[in-house]
């Protein structure tokens, strides 16, 4: 973040060479301008700081899970290739073959059969 004092240091100087008295409202404009541009500056600094503390923070946090594994999984190689989605790789056309065309379906309340060729309406 240095690289931004130093510009803002140039654009000071800029200014200065100009011989912009601070009183006039040019000069005013400049310092005003110049002083939102070294708060912006200040700000980002903060930011940068903030990150660097929250990168080591979570490098911390990733060594004590690394350790948090070890302890829990030892030796274990896990298949890092290991893809989901073979799991659940089902043709459903080949579900025809084990279809009965002569199932009925029972009613639990009432004992009768529906089945698809049934007209009559079901009532409770």
């Amino acid at each position: 973040m240095d690289f931004l004092y130093e510009k803002i240091s140039y654009l000071r100087g800029l200014a200065d060479g100009l011989d912009v008295k601070a009183d006039t409202r040019e000069g005013k404009l400049f310092n005003a301008l110049l002083e939102v541009i070294e708060e912006i500056a200040d700000g980002m600094s903060d930011i940068v700081e903030e990150q660097d503390e929250l990168n080591e923070y979570l490098d911390l946090l990733d060594e004590d899970l690394t350790t948090v594994e070890e302890e829990i999984f030892g030796d274990i190689e896990l298949d890092e290739d290991y893809d989901d989605d073979d799991d659940y790789d089902y043709d459903f056309d080949d579900d025809d073959e084990y279809y009965d065309e002569d199932f009925e379906d029972e009613c639990c309340g009432c004992g009768h059969n529906h089945d698809e060729d049934d007209d009559d309406d079901y009532q409770e």
